[in-house]
């Protein structure tokens, strides 16, 4: 019998009509005779049969209009019970109607309680109907709850109709087993409240909770983790080991119904989630829509995000160019499956290729760059200068000579923090890139601008009336990015650890990737040529303590389950980066998270001299020397934790 009753066959709907056509008709013959007063031998007189006919037929009707039938009795939920009441009284409305101008006028059958029958029989039959299914989907929650040996005990964040559902879902769904203890909430008028026999608690009940009906997990709505209440009661599950689990909203549920793949564990990304940013998307869309846009590093974190959120602004056409083939098909193929590469090129070349970027420009003519091209990683870039040199200095001169030769509008450049006071090869070749462009925005008025590009053979057409404005973008780490620290921690806590740092003491920025890039797009549409916005990066992160929030979150104990060994600083590492350095300050904008830093501007003239030099002696393979003519040009380039500290002596000398 149980069995039966618990089995997931769902049953045909007619036979729910037919279950619900005779409790009606039942309700309806009840209120005749309760309002009738008739005697028990005269209980159903003839005149009846017409009236519980057309009711009947009227019920029909409504309750097959308002697909009254098609819901699964035990999974009702409040939307079932408020259609149930609109039937049922509508049902009566129109009922009542066609008695007075049907019944009355041909068949001259008269009722005089009719009025106090219809509405008896509103509340007989809607009470009735309603208890049916609470009392079908009570027994199948209770027979289901007695089925279930193991089941996990949970809390749920917010006390919101979104809340609410999850719960429904949660509780009748057929294979996930939870058991909802109760909701979390940090408004305080809800708090102390039931809803739907739940209470509604702070997080500091979280503990006490925790400690008393044994809470495994608490699950929260994807879309809200920035929220400065949730965020509090994620962290103290968090250091409770209490497991946080994220779904999506409501109205992304699959055809309605919760599946157990939207159950996810919470990322270390959705913990550092900041409250979202608000663009001014008016300027955006002036300066990218009908647009052709150039996309170097297209397949990268960044770049790939660029791509999309370009995308969105209806560009004319976008052109993606990268060297590494198999992330860039992968992106192309992501594009093609969202129905957005009908305005995509897709471009295999190499910036330090100047021949291969030269046909690029001149088959597309692109009119915005946005130049995320560059090699990242610092101890690799230690290891490996002239490579630095190739990428991040010369080829960001290629993009930019191409860009002034080719008339682009603006060339937005991605740079990082580690280009303030640059300790590693890596910063300094990307803050030679922000020297060469600024001095290429500010260096040039139209007639100088021209002569430089008629003397080096670049094409000029008449009535030029502009020149490319150079802007460039600083910030420090994007989480989750490729061969970032949260991929590589991930890794290690699947294979048990141990999770390596290299200092207990290292921070970094971070931000998410489409939270950096929305700052780019907007702080590119500001842009005027030579600024180098920064962003506001928040509160700098402990590495070690993300480290250990990340062991957390996979439901494991610190320096128990899974250790921490701190390894020592990398070639070219240190504590802690700036976004400024110490003959710069900050410009504020009309948008509160992007400041524009005022820096010392080179002459063009000095910096392409220089960048020659450079650029020799890196084709002469002197690895030495290339990093000792990047500590001349650059003043506050020092070493740290590298085999080219010996040379800052010289460099301190010669400064």
């Amino acid at each position: 019998m149980k069995k039966t009753l618990l089995r997931e066959k769902v049953h045909s709907r007619w036979l729910i009509l037919l279950i619900d056509q005779v409790i009606v008709c039942w309700a309806f013959s009840m209120s005749f005779l309760m309002t009738s007063r008739v005697t028990y031998t005269d209980m159903f007189p003839a005149n009846f049969l017409p009236y519980l006919g057309l009711f009947s037929a009227v019920s029909i009707s409504v309750f097959m209009t308002k697909r009254v039938h098609n819901g699964i009795i035990r999974y009702s939920n409040t939307e079932d019970i408020l259609r149930i009441f609109s039937a049922v009284l509508t049902c009566n409305v129109i009922y009542w109607i066609l008695v007075q101008l049907v019944v009355k006028a041909n068949i001259h059958i008269v009722w005089p309680q009719l009025m106090e029958a219809v509405i008896l029989n509103f509340f007989l039959s809607s009470t009735v109907l309603v208890m049916l299914r609470l009392g079908v989907k009570n027994i199948f929650n209770v027979l289901k709850s007695e089925e279930k040996q193991e089941f996990k005990t949970i809390l749920i964040y917010g006390s919101g109709r979104s809340s609410v559902l999850l719960k429904q879902a949660l509780e009748n769904h057929p294979q996930i087993k939870y058991k909802v203890v109760g909701f979390v909430d940090s408004d305080i008028d809800k708090v102390g409240k039931e809803i739907e026999q739940k209470q509604v608690y702070n997080f500091y009940a979280i503990a006490a909770l925790k400690e008393k009906h044994k809470v495994n997990e608490l699950i929260v709505m994807s879309n809200s983790l920035s929220k400065h209440g949730q965020k509090q009661a994620v962290e103290e599950c968090i250091e409770l080991g209490i497991k946080v689990l994220t779904v999506p909203p409501a109205d992304k549920w699959l055809n309605g119904q919760l599946s157990v793949n939207q159950i996810k564990d919470l990322k270390i990304e959705d913990l550092l989630q900041r409250e979202p940013i608000v663009l001014i998307k008016q300027n955006i869309i002036k300066q990218l829509s009908g647009k052709t846009v150039l996309v170097t590093g297209a397949a990268g974190s960044i770049g790939s995000e660029i791509v999309r959120q370009v995308l969105s602004y209806n560009p004319r056409l976008i052109i993606l160019c990268d060297q590494a083939e198999s992330p860039l098909h992968e992106l192309q193929l992501e594009l093609e499956d969202n129905q957005m590469a009908a305005k995509v090129k897709v471009c295999i070349a190499n910036i330090q290729n100047l021949t291969s970027m030269r046909s690029i420009f001149t088959a597309y003519q692109p009119q915005i760059v946005f130049h995320a091209a560059a090699y990242k990683h610092v101890p690799m870039m230690e290891n490996n200068p002239r490579e630095a040199i190739l990428s991040n200095v010369m080829g960001t001169k290629n993009i930019a000579d191409l860009s002034m030769e080719f008339l682009v509008e603006k060339f937005i450049m991605i740079s990082t923090d580690k280009a303030v006071n640059p300790t590693n090869v890596m910063g300094a070749s990307k803050r030679l890139a922000e020297m060469y462009i600024q001095s290429l925005n500010s260096s040039f008025n139209k007639t100088s601008h021209e002569k430089l590009l008629e003397d080096s053979g670049f094409y000029m057409p008449e009535n030029r009336n502009t020149h490319t404005r150079f802007i460039t973008t600083r910030f420090g780490n994007v989480l989750g990015s490729n061969g970032s620290v949260i991929p590589r921690f991930k890794a290690q806590i699947e294979r048990g650890g141990p999770v390596t740092v290299t200092h207990p003491d290292i921070t970094r920025y971070f931000m998410t990737i489409p939270e950096s890039v929305q700052l780019v797009l907007e702080a590119g549409a500001m842009g005027q040529g030579g600024e180098i916005f920064i962003f506001d990066m928040g509160k700098p992160i402990r590495i070690a303590d993300l480290a250990r929030n990340m062991i957390k979150l996979a439901g494991l104990v610190p320096d128990k389950d899974i250790h921490l060994e701190y390894t020592g600083l990398r070639p070219g590492e240190k504590l802690y980066e700036e976004l400024l350095n110490k003959e710069e300050f900050n410009i504020p904008t009309h948008h509160h998270k992007i400041k524009i830093s005022s820096v010392i501007v080179y002459p063009f003239i000095f910096i392409q001299e220089k960048i020659h030099d450079l650029l020799s002696l890196n084709e002469a393979g002197n690895e030495v020397e290339v990093v000792r003519k990047m500590k001349e040009i650059i003043p506050e380039y020092r070493s740290n934790n590298s085999r080219f500290e010996e040379l800052d002596s010289v460099a301190e000398v010669y400064h």
